[in-house]
């Protein structure tokens, strides 16, 4: 039996934005314990160049809208991108999953072929097939973000593992 583009996209990302929410749960904790300022995790950047944790969050999310709404024509909402808090963070979340439970696998299933133009940057795009579009582009964006906002944590001293970013709420 062949994957399909549904089955390729929506469980991942219901799951990994799951994962990514309890991390931020983990975060609550970890700040509420230490009795230390939110904002030294939120505005936090692994190196001067890099994006903030909360750019980390919110890029992680609309990937996943984004890339879904490409894919299936579904529109997906806007979010103003004011978020500076945990609470707040994990509401952006909760907004993505939100969307994605109203979006039909039947709109992404034969999609592997169609034509996807999206924003490389701020000046430029690029042109990919659906399938590749997924795998190449949308699935890695979105790990790589959580993976970033997973390092910020952990070098922040939030206690978590391997298993909170494999199983979240789950472990």
């Amino acid at each position: 039996m062949s994957i399909s583009m549904s089955s390729a996209s929506l469980p991942v990302f219901k799951s990994m934005l799951g994962n990514l929410s309890h991390l931020l749960d983990k975060a609550q904790i970890f700040v509420d314990e230490k009795k230390c300022d939110p904002a030294a995790i939120t505005q936090y950047r692994l190196a001067a160049d890099m994006l903030p944790f909360t750019r980390q969050i919110l890029i992680a999310c609309d990937a996943v809208k984004n890339g879904v709404a490409r894919l299936s024509g579904v529109e997906a909402p806007k979010f103003p991108d004011d978020e500076t808090t945990i609470s707040e963070l994990k509401l952006r979340i909760q907004k993505t999953l939100d969307y994605l439970n109203t979006v039909p696998s039947s709109v992404l299933d034969g999609t592997e072929q169609k034509e996807i133009t999206f924003p490389v940057g701020r000046e430029a795009t690029r042109t990919m097939q659906g399938e590749a579009y997924l795998l190449h582009w949308v699935l890695p964006n979105l790990f790589f973000h959580i993976t970033t906002a997973y390092n910020i944590l952990r070098h922040n001293g939030v206690q978590i593992g391997k298993i909170d970013y494999l199983l979240g709420a789950n472990t």
